[in-house]
């Protein structure tokens, strides 16, 4: 069982940078790919990135390949979103989550993952 608490989300400008965490809970945190996910008011949610179990590799939605991006720190049991330029359509509840198994295999795919925080609200807005 793993818990995942999301920190970080507030009211920020347009071209402003944000770092979002997510702190686990449990046991096995770092065999675990973690991925986060965005749901903004009105639409489904999406898929924002991924990162593997080690931090050695990392995929991107292309809506924000360039500028975001995703790390761990094992030792800390934490995963995060660094988000920089920030955009007025970034606005959304942000969600981390984790998963067993390959990173590539299905990230796009919310049944993929087996555990989900609450999620954290992300505000652009001048």
């Amino acid at each position: 069982q793993v818990q995942l608490v999301e920190s970080g989300g507030g009211l920020v400008q347009p071209g402003d940078s944000l770092r979002l965490s997510c702190a686990a809970s449990g046991r096995s945190f770092g065999s675990y790919a973690m991925g986060w996910f965005r749901q903004a008011p009105g639409k489904e949610r999406e898929f924002v990135g991924i990162i593997t179990w080690n931090g050695g590799r990392t995929y991107y939605d292309d809506s924000v390949k360039g500028r975001f991006t995703i790390s761990r720190d094992n030792a800390k049991n934490t995963v995060y979103l660094q988000m920089n330029n920030l955009k007025p359509e970034d606005t959304a509840v942000y969600y981390c989550a984790a998963k067993r198994g390959s990173y590539n295999t299905g990230p796009r795919r919310e049944e993929n993952y087996d555990y989900w925080g609450q999620g954290t609200q992300v505000t652009v807005s001048s």
